[in-house]
């Protein structure tokens, strides 16, 4: 999305903060893959969906919400307010008398705008719930921005404070109160959907305002990739068991790549060599940059695998037809054309351009959204490159003078023993999984009650259930959501029972 606002000071500031990204990459281990429901790299392109966006549009309508900055303070300047966004689809809702649902859709680290076209879950399914369908955006991303644009919300520290889950969630649920007030839809129960950190709000809410939101779906959320509850070795595992089942001689060509890589750029004009053999826009200032980028490619492929183009099957066919004479490191260019296609020249910073989304998403993994991912070992294909806490630390402390906190998602929301804590008063959030996205790994794979429920598939990836649905949607795909309305209606009917039994 292109920036409305865009001062000189705004761009030295992104400048700066590619830098340090770049910084933290070294000193870290690769950058943290990103989380989002859609491939915002490499992978984007058009959908087919895409093209009915234009009559969906039509029924969308943008409203703004005069948000509190600061849900958690009584001090005067908490009072102090912003525009939040949201956006309301009335085509098919029933009405406050008959007390239809509302579908609420829970932006994240992005603006709302490419949700309104790639999210389908709730348009699909809003005329059999005659639903209203509301997506509000996630404060600090799109036009919700503080402090009145971009460049004031994010100028520091003291700015970006304000920009945390828990406030996010506040925000959420003033919104949707402002609403059922504003439509007199007291009795219209609130089903909250959301994908990857998205998903992790969506269940965080139904957990902390169950008074507001009747259930939840939280898709590909990994609310247990904290504080060491899932291994920080999960991501990356599951990116090289998705490349081995696509093709054992891929997995072994990626998995032999890296020492070759190390090898040419130890050589005079080693780095001068692979720029040409990689026909990288730039000259290769290291090895890492080469190695950086294959690394989000490979990943980016994992995490959003869909069908019918299966991105990791892209690389491998690429890498796997490569003719017999071919070396490792040509086939590993053959499969980066494969999915990259054929282009003039390939930009190793591909991943790492700045943007607004990026900057707050940054300020949120330095502060409390801390996901300790790395390779640490030899089981992967990838060279052992374990998170290291400490280096962290220390570039967030450079960048923000503001250290992370590692232990507060855990604190706040919880997550250790979840099963034995959430059996005894929580309910109704589906945990949607497909066990090829790399997320999976810090996901909800198990049962913990009859209504708190894990339904998976095996060949899904990153949110694809909650995608707009396709006619070359594979049955998995289809049996996965069928599955997922079929436990909201249950929810809504029992609801509509107490309902009338109360009244």
């Amino acid at each position: 999305m292109a920036m409305n606002y865009c001062p000189l000071s705004y761009s030295l500031q992104l400048i700066s903060f590619l830098s340090i990204i770049l910084l933290l990459s070294c000193c870290v281990s690769a950058a943290v893959p990103r989380l989002g429901p859609v491939s915002r790299g490499i992978l984007r392109k058009p959908e087919p969906a895409a093209a009915a966006s234009e009559s969906l549009s039509k029924d969308l309508k943008t409203f703004f919400y005069y948000q509190t900055l600061d849900h958690f303070n009584y001090r005067p300047e908490s009072y102090k307010t912003f525009r939040q966004r949201y956006v309301m689809n009335f085509r098919h809702w029933g009405g406050a008398k008959s007390s239809s649902p509302i579908l609420a859709y829970f932006g994240a680290e992005a603006p709302l705008d490419g949700d309104l076209i790639d999210i389908g879950f709730l348009n699909d399914n809003a005329a059999r719930f005659n639903a209203l369908l509301i997506y509000i955006e996630h404060r600090y991303y799109g036009k919700s921005m503080p402090f009145g644009s971009p460049k004031e919300a994010m100028r520091n520290a003291s700015t970006l404070g304000y920009l945390n889950s828990a406030q996010a969630i506040a925000d959420y649920a003033a919104v949707l109160m402002h609403v059922k007030k504003k439509l007199s839809a007291h009795n219209s129960p609130v089903i909250v959907i959301g994908g990857s950190y998205g998903g992790m709000l969506a269940s965080w809410f139904r957990l902390k305002y169950p008074h507001v939101a009747l259930g939840a779906l939280a898709s590909s959320a990994p609310i247990l990739y904290f504080d060491g509850i899932a291994p920080q070795i999960g991501y990356y595992s599951i990116v090289t068991k998705d490349f081995k089942e696509a093709s054992e001689s891929c997995y072994r060509t990626i998995r032999k790549s890296w020492s070759e890589i190390d090898k040419i750029a130890s050589k005079p004009n080693g780095l001068s060599i692979l720029s040409k053999r990689f026909n990288t826009c730039d000259r290769l200032k290291s090895s890492f940059e080469l190695k950086d980028y294959l690394d989000s490619l490979y990943a980016d492929a994992a995490q959003y695998n869909e069908p019918p183009t299966y991105p990791v099957s892209v690389v491998c066919k690429g890498i796997d037809r490569a003719s017999k004479r071919t070396g490792t490191l040509g086939r590993i260019f053959h499969g980066l054309v494969a999915i990259a296609g054929k282009r003039s020249c390939y930009d190793t910073n591909e991943f790492n351009y700045p943007s607004e989304a990026s900057l707050g998403w940054r300020w949120q993994t330095c502060s409390e959204i801390v996901l300790p991912i790395g390779h640490a070992t030899n089981d992967t294909m990838f060279q052992p490159e374990p998170f290291n806490l400490n280096s962290f630390i220390k570039v967030c402390n450079r960048l923000y003078k503001v250290s992370p906190r590692p232990h507060w998602i855990t604190t706040y929301y919880g997550g250790r023993d979840i099963k034995l804590i959430l059996h005894g008063f929580a309910s109704n959030i589906i945990f949607s999984n497909g066990l090829r996205d790399p997320y999976s790994s810090g996901g909800v794979l198990e049962n913990i009650s009859d209504t708190l429920v894990a339904v998976y598939t095996r060949h899904g990836s990153h949110c694809l259930d909650i995608l707009a649905a396709k006619q070359s949607d594979p049955h998995w795909l289809v049996m996965q959501r069928k599955t997922e309305v079929e436990i909201i209606k249950g929810w809504m009917d029992k609801y509509y029972t107490d309902l009338a039994n109360r009244q």
